[in-house]
């Protein structure tokens, strides 16, 4: 009898219009909630289709909250342990109205797919239709098509028509199942494409990659819907303070909904109990605590709920978080901790390998915003970027200051910084990043920012989120690390207990635990790399020859890349693997490779590895070739401390050729065996150090920012490979056409006498990779090279190209014969 009141319900509620279209009416009250893609998610970092909403009905005191993630399906709910399920948010949230946005990911399964499809969503509808989320009445639901993929002028971007022509079909089955269950229908694919065509005239674009759209495109499309929705124009006017307040409310409710660190909020660690007093007191759990912080959050939501109803009805409320509820507090389960020693006087606690010398560089005495570097690297300028992360292992709903990517220099060449500037600020687990062209990308799970200054004055001003998915179950296990391989790709991570799903313009790539990802930011290509059965992947280094080791964090085991990358369908992964070097001590927190010639030679290619709790120090390994693969032997350390506080966390080689770490430091370093929220995760100490190698002269710093083409194609010449690195990250700033034209000139001045000519054929192979320009001549010569090194390196530049070069298969044939 409820299901049937609740249906007469409904009826009402979809009332049609002169035209016998459905309109969706709203009450007073009504909660309204996203489910479905990546076109959702994003709805909610820009606002508009919510402004509209508010601004015509400002006397409904209406409630947003976006349930929505990238990669979702209509049958998928990928979510870490305990998340909960679609039912159980929906029920949390009282949704009186969903808006599902479904059929993109499920459409690359082409025509054969569509019947499960239809059953899929069939069965959706009525599910929902029979709940009673809100104890109001059944739901309301409007169903949305996916938009279709834009045709963009970019030689780069994969030409849309099988997409569209996919899409297409499953918009009119979607069509279809909303008529039989008598549910609202908005079709936006053939809207975005009249969108597409308008934008077009103007020379405009909607989306970035094709599929996903921009501020601009969401801008664009949320009137649309609207008119879909109640029939209607849209309201114009004045509406970014509105604008501004739902804005500022989504980012609370996102901060909510996609916690950072969700394993030990509502996952397996969130069970972990300690004492919250001393050893008799009683014990506290990780969950007791993070749930708490949970309702304050919900909290601070509803706060900017209410600021959002008075500017819709024009007038002004301040968001005031006075009435959170209280978060229980607890002691440090560990007494005995070492004070901090003074950033100089730590020196003295250090050994370093024989002939080398400590200098600090940076430290929060000087800095203080410099607190828990994570990563860094040196940008084009020859300056050192540097993430910090004072508020691990994530924020607290009332943090007032966030985390940041800062800028350090030396501006007079004595090998201390003087100066840092603040990249960008109010960051939550900056876990990674890494430049591209005239940006940098910034891990913010769940999502893959590219950030630029466009005005000039170092500070971030414009932001694109590249990629929505990463998983962040466990921030210790959130991508990190992140490195550039020779022709341009990046890589990502994550480790256990993580539920990962991307949407890409070839389908969703997904992941249940532990997983090494490769994204090429030019083409926005992004695949699994090296799915395995790793815990926690922290460090990744390519070599002189791009090949590529891997670290396994939690354990500290260091694999030969190439022999595990090889593709492999979701959900299969690789089997164990050897360990190229037996590490005496674990764990490992990054990772680098000596490429220098300020030290000797024994150093050079050293494996550089950093461990934080039973050897607090960094590993020296010597590499050697071993049959098809790589093998690594322990030699003197490169630098240990017997301060129990020092936690290297990161290591890599400067311009002028000495080699930068960061020291983590800190007295906890443990997730398991303190609290979450243990007040002895300290938040005000980081600092970077600097070894030199006494009696030999440091590297001039190789001028890159700014320089022309013919000269950063010079460098690359250069034995160094974080030189090599940075000039063709300069080189990503001029278009291909004038680089490749400029690159094959260069080629043909080359000294095919000089030693490294065979390297510095590969590296215009790398090039053209870096610029996304296939030249089929090169690869085969470098395929055959007299080079076994660049023949192997070449194999996989083919992998890569296997859809745009002639009988790959053929080619790898022969390369697999190679002995």
């Amino acid at each position: 009898m409820k299901n049937l009141t609740g249906l007469i319900v409904l009826l009402v509620l979809l009332r049609a219009n002169a035209f016998g279209a459905q309109v969706l009416n709203l009450n007073k009250g009504d909660h309204i909630c996203y489910l479905g893609n990546a076109l959702a998610d994003r709805m909610q970092h820009h606002g508009f289709l919510e402004t509209l909403i508010y601004a015509k009905f400002p006397d409904h005191d209406l409630v947003f909250r976006n349930l929505a993630a990238a990669g979702d399906e209509v049958a998928t709910w990928h979510r870490s342990e305990n998340f909960g399920s679609r039912d159980d948010w929906l029920t949390k949230t009282k949704a009186d109205v969903v808006l599902a946005f479904y059929g993109f990911n499920e459409s690359f399964k082409g025509p054969e797919g569509l019947d499960k499809f239809k059953q899929d969503l069939d069965k959706l509808l009525k599910e929902i239709k029979a709940k009673d989320y809100s104890g109001k009445s059944a739901p309301r639901i409007a169903l949305f098509s996916p938009i279709a993929n834009e045709t963009l002028n970019d030689p780069n971007l994969p030409d849309p028509t099988t997409n569209n022509a996919n899409l297409k079909l499953y918009t009119a089955a979607m069509a279809e199942v909303a008529k039989a269950n008598d549910v609202l229908f908005v079709d936006l694919f053939t809207v975005s494409q009249r969108l597409y065509a308008e934008a077009a005239k103007q020379g405009h674009s909607l989306t970035f990659n094709t599929f996903l759209l921009t501020e601009a495109g969401d801008k664009a499309l949320a009137p649309e819907i609207f008119q879909a929705l109640f029939n209607e124009k849209a309201p114009t006017g004045h509406l970014e303070k509105l604008r501004g307040s739902v804005l500022d409310k989504n980012e609370q409710w996102h901060a909510r909904y996609r916690t950072v660190d969700g394993y030990n909020v509502y996952g397996g660690r969130s069970k972990l109990e300690f004492p919250s007093a001393g050893k008799e007191s009683p014990m506290i759990s990780n969950r007791q605590v993070m749930q708490e912080e949970m309702t304050q959050r919900d909290s601070m939501t509803a706060n900017r709920d209410k600021r959002i109803w008075a500017a819709a009805k024009g007038k002004d409320l301040k968001a005031a978080d006075a009435n959170l509820p209280p978060v229980e507090t607890l002691e440090s389960n560990k007494i005995d901790v070492s004070p901090y020693l003074d950033p100089e006087e730590a020196i003295k606690h250090m050994t370093v390998a024989n002939g080398c010398k400590v200098n600090l560089f940076a430290s929060e005495a000087q800095f203080p915003e410099l607190v828990k570097p994570v990563q860094m690297a040196f940008d084009t300028k020859g300056r050192l970027w540097v993430a910090a992360w004072p508020n691990y292992p994530e924020r607290t709903p009332t943090s007032k200051t966030g985390d940041s990517l800062l800028i350090f220099e030396d501006t007079n060449g004595d090998g201390k910084a003087d100066k840092v500037t603040h990249f960008i600020d109010g960051l939550n687990c900056p876990t990674g990043f890494q430049f591209y062209k005239d940006g940098v990308l910034i891990m913010q799970a769940p999502d893959l920012w590219f950030v630029k200054d466009t005005n000039g004055d170092n500070h971030a001003d414009w932001k694109e989120r590249v990629l929505m998915g990463m998983d962040s179950a466990d921030s210790h296990h959130t991508a990190n690390s992140m490195v550039l391989d020779p022709g341009g790709a990046t890589y990502l991570s994550d480790g256990v207990f993580h539920r990962t799903q991307v949407e890409t313009a070839v389908g969703p790539v997904r992941n249940t635990d532990a997983c090494i990802y490769r994204f090429e930011p030019r083409t926005y290509k992004f695949d699994r790399y090296v799915p395995y059965g790793f815990a926690n992947p922290h460090g990744r280094v390519f070599d002189y020859w791009g090949t590529d080791l891997i670290t396994d964090a939690t354990g500290n085991e260091t694999f030969f890349g190439p022999a595990f990358s090889g593709h492999l369908d979701y959900p299969a992964k690789h089997r164990k693997m050897e360990q190229f070097w037996q590490r005496p001590s674990r764990p490992c927190a990054g990772t680098g490779l000596i490429s220098s010639r300020h030290f000797p030679d024994d150093f050079q290619g050293n494996f550089l590895d950093c461990n934080v709790i039973g050897f607090q120090g960094i590993f020296r390994v010597k590499v050697s070739e071993d049959g098809s693969g790589l093998k690594g032997e322990s030699v003197e350390d490169l630098v240990k401390s017997d301060d129990p506080n020092f936690r290297p966390t990161a290591v890599d080689v400067g311009p002028d050729g000495s080699i930068y770490f960061l020291d983590w430091s800190n007295q906890l370093i443990g997730h398991m065996q303190h609290h979450i929220r243990d007040p002895n995760r300290a938040h005000s100490h980081g600092r970077i150090y600097r070894i030199t190698y006494e009696g030999r002269p440091l590297l001039k710093p190789a001028k890159i920012d700014g320089q022309p083409v013919d000269r950063l194609l010079e460098l690359l010449k250069e034995p160094e490979n974080n030189v090599r690195t940075r000039a063709k990250i300069e080189l990503g700033k001029h278009s291909a056409g004038e680089v490749v034209p400029a690159l094959k000139k260069w080629i043909t001045k080359l000294d095919k006498k000089d030693p490294a000519y065979e390297h510095q054929m590969l590296e215009a192979l790398w090039v053209h990779q870096w610029m996304n320009v296939v030249d089929e001549d090169l690869l085969k010569r470098e395929l055959r090279s007299p080079d076994y090194h660049a023949r192997a390196a070449a194999t996989r530049v083919l992998c890569y190209w296997r859809d745009r070069v002639k009988d790959p298969i053929g080619l790898l044939e022969a390369q697999a014969k190679d002995d």
